[in-house]
C-alpha cells in the first residue's frame, strides 16, 4: 500500500505550505542519516519523508495528489493507474477499535446548493473534510473502470439539548470550488461526544456508473452552562438564596420532560445532590437516568455589618470545620 503522503510528514489535508515546510524541517532533522548513523533505519525513513516533501511543497504536483492519490503520476502523463480501492477513507479512521457509527443513509432532508457559507453556526464544514484517495482507475476501451467514490470526513458540533433529546442539524458539504449542498441530518436522542454518523452516499461522486463514496460526520456535544451528563444521568447546578437554603423551599428545576418542582430540605448546604429519580436520560429498551440536583448557595450581593455579625456569632456559636475531610 502507496504511504499516505500527509500522514508521512504529519499533516492535515488542508495544511498551508509553511505547515508542510516546518513539519520536513522537523523530520529531516529526527531521521538524516548523517545526524543518526547508528540508526540503520534513519535512511529509509528519511527517503520516504523527502519523496513526501517533494510532492506536496509543489503546488502542481500537491493538486494532482490530492486527486488521485498515488497514480497521481500516471494521472500527469495521460494515463491512469491503480490507486486504493475506492470508498476507503485517505486518512486513518479513529480509534484501533474502528468507528463507532450510526448509519442515517436515508435520514436528512432536502439537499440544496448555495454559492458561500451561511446557515447553522455549528455546520459550517466549508473546506474542513478530509478527502479519501480516489484510485485513476484502468482504462478499458476508452474510459475508465468504475470505481466506487471517496469518503468524506469532519466534524459537527451539536447544542447539548440536542443530544440529549435528539433533533436535526444543518450540515454543508462542499461539492465543487464555490459549490455547497446543504443537508438536514438527524441527531439520535441520547448520542455521545465523539460518536460517528455515517451518511451512505453522500460523500465523494464515483467514477462511471459506481456510487458515490459515504459522508462520516464525528459528533462534539456542546457544553451547557447548568447541566452535565453522567452516562444516563444528567447533573443539574441549581442557584439557592441563602434563606432558602437555611429555612428549604420549593423551587422550579428545568429537566428534558419540562419543569420539576423540587423541594429543598432546611438546612441544606451547598454542594449537596438532591436526587430525582427517572428525570435524567430515557432511552429505548434502557433504564430511565435520574436527575440530580446540585445545590449551589448564592450570597445577596450586599450584606450589611448588622447581617455580617449574626452571621459571625452563628459560627461562633455552633463552630464546625468543613474542610475537614478536604486532602489531596
Amino acid at each position: 500500500m502507496a504511504d499516505d503522503y500527509y500522514q508521512t510528514l504529519g499533516v492535515e489535508k488542508n495544511a498551508s505550505q509553511a505547515d508542510i515546510q516546518k513539519a520536513y524541517r522537523t523530520l529531516a532533522r529526527k531521521y538524516h542519516p548523517d545526524l543518526h548513523p547508528d540508526d540503520k533505519t534513519a535512511k529509509e525513513k528519511f527517503q520516504k519523508v523527502q519523496a513526501a516533501f517533494d510532492v506536496l511543497n509543489d503546488t502542481s504536483k500537491r493538486e494532482l495528489y490530492d486527486r488521485y492519490g498515488s497514480a497521481f503520476e500516471s494521472a500527469a502523463a495521460g494515463g491512469a493507474g491503480p490507486g486504493p480501492r475506492g470508498g476507503q477513507s485517505w486518512h486513518t479512521q479513529g480509534s484501533p477499535g474502528g468507528y463507532e457509527e450510526i448509519d442515517f443513509g436515508q435520514m436528512f432532508g432536502d439537499r440544496f446548493g448555495q454559492e458561500g457559507g451561511g446557515g447553522s453556526p455549528f455546520a459550517d464544514l466549508f473546506g474542513g473534510f478530509q478527502r479519501a484517495a480516489q484510485a485513476g482507475g484502468k482504462a478499458r476501451r476508452g474510459r475508465a473502470a468504475d470505481q466506487p467514490g471517496p469518503d468524506l470526513q469532519s466534524e459537527i458540533e451539536v447544542p447539548f439539548q440536542t443530544a440529549i433529546q435528539g433533533g436535526k442539524v444543518d450540515v454543508g458539504v462542499q461539492r465543487g470550488p464555490g459549490k455547497v449542498d446543504r443537508m438536514e441530518v438527524k441527531i439520535p436522542p441520547g448520542i455521545h461526544d465523539g460518536a460517528k454518523i455515517r451518511l451512505r452516499g453522500q460523500g465523494g461522486p464515483g467514477a462511471g456508473k459506481a456510487p458515490a463514496g459515504d459522508l462520516l460526520l464525528t459528533v462534539h456535544v456542546a457544553n451547557h452552562p447548568y447541566f452535565q451528563r453522567r452516562g444516563n444521568d444528567l447533573i443539574v447546578r441549581v442557584p439557592v438564596t441563602l434563606a432558602e437554603a437555611v429555612a428549604g423551599a420549593k423551587v422550579d428545576v428545568p429537566s428534558p420532560s419540562g419543569a420539576i418542582s423540587l423541594r429543598i430540605p432546611p438546612r441544606t448546604s451547598g454542594g449537596a445532590k438532591l436526587r430525582i429519580r427517572g428525570h435524567g436520560l430515557k432511552l429505548q429498551d434502557q433504564p430511565a437516568g435520574d436527575l440530580y440536583a446540585e445545590i449551589q448557595i448564592v450570597l445577596p450581593p450586599v450584606i450589611d455589618e448588622a447581617t455580617a455579625e449574626a452571621i459571625r456569632k452563628l459560627d461562633a456559636e455552633h463552630p464546625a470545620n468543613p474542610r475537614r475531610d478536604l486532602r489531596w
